[in-house]
């Protein structure tokens, strides 16, 4: 059955999918592998980098809910047509800095463009265009940024041994230029009617919130304390990563291998997701996906041994799979599709917060002396007191849908 879609849809999901690996180039995983670099060359400390870094993409995130409006008002490849090349500057701005005030603008522009208007493209055009088959839709879209994971580290340095990570960046750029954009508006410019009819006969029918009642809704407000969990926690260990191995007295070529731990564990559930949240609904299996972030938490702050860095990996992969293809899902199946555009603005917006607060944060709890394992220990405890809140919300969403009320 997933070969007889992938024939159907093969441009529309291709189109997605490549727009989620190449917001990589915005992603904190991706630009911490220069942070080394950074740091030397401008004199900061963790601390001072992780504020530059969180005052950036703050920016980014009160930035994009109003850019992101744009995609429920002209088509999606319009929107690539615009985006692409901005994300390209940001590229050659980060290759070119030579001062703090550009090396802001350059991080503000990745994380707008990159992780913030790639990812919000895509997820929105596939929450859009589908409806029967979302789930399988949103995660294959998804996993784009895992194989970004996987290929791009590596390759970043490779590159930068030749060329440096100043040239890594500027062809980053022309990456972006000659093939992520005239590919994706390719695949992207036909637009796709969703199917009318749902797998489940059963499930009801959604009404098309506006953003201004999402904002009012209680469930909303709950629903995202579950939903920025993966974002900050990932995004923290992430860019602090090179610490960490300093910590344990891991190679660094531990935590960089271990990277494709984590991306094969997230393709696998992602795909895995896409099939449960069509049968079930993503509403049902909201309580599930925390779980195994709480666990590898645990272990990453409790063991020194290497393999606690790869078994770390592989449980965040599974909580990222899950959340991946569920977040995708999540906001149609509660608040309709017709305002989708403004109302994943909105919530990406949440979720750049959460990934500029978390190394900021945790940068300055580390230059005051705070254990960076004892953090890392704190996430997970509150990944489970989340699990409890998930599992009301989902309930809640249930008798809502079932009874009807808005």
């Amino acid at each position: 059955m997933i070969f007889t879609f992938l024939r159907d849809n093969a441009r529309w999901v291709a189109g997605g999918f490549l727009l989620t690996f190449f917001s990589s180039f915005g992603q904190t995983y991706f630009i911490s592998l220069s942070a080394g670099d950074i740091r030397a060359e401008y004199g900061l400390s963790h601390g001072g980098f992780g504020t530059i870094y969180m005052l950036a993409t703050l920016a980014s995130a009160a930035t994009l809910p109003q850019i992101g409006k744009i995609v429920d008002r002209i088509s999606v490849a319009s929107t690539v047509l615009l985006a692409a090349p901005v994300l390209a500057i940001a590229c050659i701005l980060m290759a070119w800095s030579r001062s703090l005030a550009l090396l802001v603008l350059a991080i503000y522009l990745l994380r707008l463009f990159g992780q913030g208007m790639f990812t919000h493209i895509a997820m929105t055009a596939m929450g859009r265009w589908f409806a029967a088959q979302r789930g399988r839709a949103i995660s294959l879209t998804a996993i784009g940024v895992n194989l970004g994971e996987a290929v791009f580290p590596i390759s970043f340095v490779g590159v930068a041994a030749l060329v440096g990570w100043r040239g890594s960046w500027l062809l980053a750029a022309g990456v972006l230029l000659v093939v992520a954009l005239p590919v994706i508006y390719g695949l992207l410019k036909v637009e796709r009617t969703p199917q009318s009819v749902v797998l489940d006969p059963g499930r009801p029918a959604v009404r098309d919130w506006t953003r201004a009642e999402v904002v009012r809704d209680p469930l909303f407000w709950a629903s995202l304390s579950g939903v920025l969990a993966p974002p900050f926690i990932g995004t923290t260990i992430f860019f602090h990563q090179v610490y960490l191995s300093e910590l344990r007295g891991w190679e660094p070529s531990v935590f960089a291998a271990s990277f494709a731990i984590m991306s094969s564990m997230t393709i696998l559930f992602a795909l895995i997701a896409g099939q449960l949240v069509d049968r079930f609904s993503a509403i049902r299996l909201l309580p599930s996906f925390l779980v195994p972030l709480s666990l590898s938490c645990f272990v990453l702050a409790s063991t020194d041994a290497p393999w606690g860095a790869y078994a770390f990996m592989a449980l965040m992969g599974i909580s990222y799979g899950f959340s991946s293809t569920l977040f995708g899902a999540l906001w149609p199946e509660l608040y309709g599709s017709k305002h989708l555009g403004g109302i994943r603005s909105l919530i990406v917006a949440f979720m750049v917060f959460a990934t500029a607060m978390g190394p900021g944060l945790t940068g300055a709890l580390i230059d005051a002396g705070i254990s960076y394992p004892g953090q890392i220990a704190a996430m997970g405890a509150y990944s489970v007191a989340v699990i409890v809140i998930m599992t009301l919300v989902s309930r809640r969403a249930l008798a809502r849908q079932q009874t009807g009320r808005a």
